[in-house]
């Protein structure tokens, strides 16, 4: 324990029930109030998804109502975290010149600000002065009070004696030696921990078992009696719970996690505990160590503090107009091309295709979509969604649940489960028992390696046994683990495992429960309809369609999840692109869309295929349901298929530092990177991300967008109700803006909003990661994933949105959702349209004042 704490005694105990009566007794707090207080702050709270389904969440979610100016100021006050990069940074960019004055004088205009430019351009020369200044009104919890007065570290010890027990309460069967009080609500199964836990007497505070013993067992009894000790003014309380959480921001978003899809009354429930929890400890040091004149000043600076602190408001409004002044700069070459394309451009070519690949909107899908489209001109690719419209719980083989395999936005709306092809009774029933003895097995094994007893023995007497697995997985030439899809199956198995889709009902496993899967006819005629109208795929089809999920291959990364696709839950688009397929085969299906109107040709067939990311290979599935009639076309499609992975490992391989190779001794660079389990940057994810781009691929053919875009197909012309583009706008943008948030926010302030140092990274529970050994848990992504050792990879800037349609359709969908027209108002992103008519870029102002972009006098 740290030196400076241990040395930090009680000076007296502290009557705090009287002198909050004397002080402040005349503001009487009352649990209704308090509830309120505690349920505005958690809506500032962003949930954190477990890390096997670790999706990108915008961290700044709940202070979405306010402008992102104001946002920036309320962060950095409350201790949440910076919103702007240093002062230092924007200096640099300016002399380096890529920001340029008309950048500046163009930011000026868009925030509103009263500054001239000569004034900013002085103010700039003093900048990187403020880098490490903090507001002075910040709020504090007593703890960090504590720690600024007498220089002891309270808070620190009360976030890691906190992340301790939510380890244990939440753990999710990593530990082999369970909480015996799991059953309990999370505050009642901490007073019962407490009673036992020493630490925090022998760090310094006493009598801390018999201080939270003496609080309430009800966790908002024991709120309201600790806010009316503390004695804070009423107006505050919501500033003062948020911080509170804040100190255990991690865990704060994994309990709202727990509950994101639950009421709003189980959320606050749930994080009302933890509250009650972290204000348990700031009681105890009222109670026990705190002087009165530290508890008057403490008060004082809650009750005397201003909202907004002008002593610091000048340098933060300069940052961020410097801000917007370099993501206008980012803007400039984006725009450049868009408007550069030909009007005509936008409808499609009437030949048709001999293919046609459908990929996810994934800023990686960019690199191989060019690579794809250069090896012939009868390839068309487009961009959708990567669950392909179809919201699925995909249940493996032998597995009684399933994983949602869809935006986290959304629910599964079905249940689709594996099994073995042309497989009968027998056969699958003796697969399945292979399978579970299997993994019963290996279970065992597992936990005889790791019990206490056994342990340390077990390394002794056979650790040499597997001196030649550790050096292969070393060198990257072995899987470290199997890949959990496959374990305890045989290899001859795994091309047989498919998915039902058909309506049935049974057990999954022997003696399991009844459940019914598949999807009914008449949903998946709906289905494929809504697909291909979100596709603007709705005609003109090629005789062979790719749809091409994605995923990635890595090992030893508890982030891996991250790597896969977003649109599939943090998962692989292996199980949406095969449901699809199957359903876009199915005879039935195609004859209910040609009722409706939507007739696909007898001569196209849809394939399904996953792109690694690690790797840039695609594989393809299902390839003996494929009729001998395009056998051709399957031959031609391996071939562009493997012409397009060399060109996009190429593209991508300095980034990678692997430039210089032939074709052949990259692929086996690259793999051997995605099986090394000491890699930390096996690939760059989407690192990178600027725009996202709604228009029909033909406004996009041409350019190079460097793996930076999601690029999403549609054509305003097969919309006429706007509800494709309601979709769109509603659905993939706001993801593409929470993808894009999480890396800025990772990238400004990783202390706060990332996960830190990537090498350091423990899993607790295998919900989250620490950093070391102890410590909050961390959210957001490692430094690793955005900065390659010497520069950064990934540009801190807001989603530029560019959607090629009328104006009055996009004003149309922002007046119906007001979650989306928050993101816009207050400057979460950019907003530009492409005019088809005039083919120039709109800025949004305002509804009905769109500004045309220009390059405002920049140098070319």
């Amino acid at each position: 324990m740290n030196a400076a704490l241990l040395s930090f005694k009680p000076n007296k105990h502290f009557d705090s029930d009287e002198t909050a009566g004397r002080t402040y007794g005349q503001d009487t707090l009352q649990s209704p109030g308090i509830l309120a207080a505690i349920e505005r702050a958690c809506t500032r709270i962003a949930p954190l998804w477990p890390l096997q389904q670790f999706v990108a969440v915008n961290p700044f979610l709940g202070l979405s109502d306010r402008s992102f100016a104001e946002a920036c100021e309320f962060s950095a006050r409350m201790g949440q975290g910076e919103m702007l990069m240093p002062a230092s940074f924007y200096a640099e960019q300016y002399r380096l010149g890529y920001i340029q004055d008309a950048d500046i004088s163009q930011a000026l205009q868009q925030t509103g600000s009263i500054w001239t430019l000569k004034q900013c351009l002085i103010e700039l020369q003093d900048l990187p002065s403020h880098d490490t200044a903090l507001p002075s009104n910040r709020c504090y919890t007593l703890a960090d009070h504590l720690d600024a007065v007498h220089g002891s570290q309270w808070a620190l010890l009360i976030t890691d004696e906190i992340s301790k027990w939510c380890a244990a309460y939440f753990d999710q069967g990593q530990s082999a030696w369970r909480m015996p009080w799991r059953g309990l609500p999370l505050y009642a199964a901490w007073r019962r921990a407490a009673a036992f836990d020493r630490t925090p007497e022998l760090a310094g505070l006493p009598a801390f078992r018999q201080t939270i013993s003496a609080l309430p067992e009800q966790p908002i009894e024991a709120i309201t009696q600790i806010f009316t000790a503390m004695g804070l003014p009423s107006a505050r309380l919501d500033d003062a719970c948020h911080r509170q959480l804040l100190t255990v921001a991690g865990w704060s978003a994994w309990v709202r996690y727990k509950h994101w899809q639950a009421s709003p009354e189980q959320t606050q429930d749930a994080l009302l505990q933890l509250l009650a929890i972290r204000l348990s400890y700031d009681y105890a040091l009222i109670s026990a160590l705190a002087s009165l004149q530290d508890i008057e000043a403490w008060r004082g600076h809650w009750q005397d503090a201003p909202l907004v602190n002008t002593d610091t408001a000048g340098a933060l409004e300069i940052r961020h107009i410097l801000q917007t002044a370099y993501e206008l700069a980012t803007q400039h070459p984006l725009f450049e091309k868009l408007a550069s394309a030909l009007a005509s451009t936008s409808h499609r070519q009437a030949e048709r295709k001999n293919l046609q690949a459908v990929f996810c909107i994934d800023v990686r899908s960019e690199v191989y979509r060019r690579a794809l489209e250069m090896q012939s001109h009868t390839i068309e690719t487009l961009g959708f969604a990567g669950f392909f419209g179809f919201p699925i719980e995909y249940i493996a083989l032998g597995h009684h649940q399933g994983q949602p395999q869809c935006p986290v936005l959304l629910k599964p709306k079905f249940r689709i489960r594996e099994s073995v092809g042309d497989a009968n009774v027998g056969e699958l029933r003796n697969i399945l028992e292979r399978r579970w003895l299997r993994k019963r097995l290996n279970r065992l094994w597992k936990g005889f390696k790791n019990s206490a007893v056994s342990c340390f023995s077990y390394v002794e007497i056979s650790g040499l046994s597997f001196a030649g697995k550790l050096l292969s997985d070393s060198l990257g030439l072995t899987r470290p683990v199997v890949k959990p899809s496959i374990a305890g199956l045989d290899k001859t198995i795994v091309n047989r495992i498919g998915p039902v889709i058909t309506r049935q009902r049974g057990r999954l496993i022997a003696k399991g429960p009844v459940v019914e899967t598949g999807i009914a006819l008449g949903d998946r005629i709906e289905l494929a309809r809504k697909a291909l109208q979100g596709m603007s795929l709705t005609d003109g089809f090629a005789r062979m369609i790719l749809l091409c999920g994605h995923g990635s291959t890595t090992v030893n990364n508890p982030y891996a999840a991250g790597l896969d696709c977003g649109a599939c839950g943090g998962h692989s688009g292996e199980a949406n692109a095969r449901v699809a397929a199957a359903v876009l085969n199915d005879r039935e299906v195609r004859a209910g869309l040609a009722a409706q109107g939507m007739t696909i040709p007898k001569d196209t067939w849809f394939v399904a295929g996953l792109h690694d990311t690690t790797t840039d290979k695609v594989h393809l599935f299902d390839l003996d349901r494929i009729p001998h009639v395009f056998s051709e076309d399957l031959l031609l499609l391996r071939r562009w298929l493997d012409r397009a992975s060399k060109l996009a490992r190429h593209e991508r391989a300095p980034g990678l530092g692997l430039q210089g190779h032939d074709a052949a001794n990259l692929l086996k660079a690259i793999a051997k990177r995605s099986r090394d389990w000491s890699q930390i940057r096996p690939e760059w994810g989407l690192a990178g991300n600027t725009a996202f781009i709604a228009a029909p691929r033909q406004r996009t053919y041409h350019f190079e967008f460097d793996g930076r875009v999601f690029l999403h197909n549609y054509d305003y012309r097969q919309d006429a109700d706007g509800a494709i583009l309601s979709l769109i706008m509603t659905a993939p943008m706001v993801v593409a803006s929470w993808i894009n948030l999480q890396y800025y926010a990772s990238t400004v302030d990783n202390r706060r909003f990332g996960s830190g140092n990537k090498a350091l990274h423990n899993v607790v529970g295998t919900v989250g990661i620490l950093e070391g050994n102890g410590g909050d848990l961390r959210v957001g992504l490692p430094w690793q994933s955005l900065h390659d050792g010497k520069t950064l990879r990934h540009e801190p800037v807001r989603l530029t949105v560019a959607i090629e349609a009328p104006a009055e359709m996009i004003e149309q969908v922002l007046a119906n959702h007001a979650e989306v027209r928050e993101l816009v108002d207050n400057h979460w992103l950019h907003l530009t349209r492409i005019d088809p008519l005039d083919n120039r870029c709109y800025r949004y102002i305002q509804p009905q004042h769109w500004q045309a972009v220009t390059d405002y006098g920049r140098e070319r």
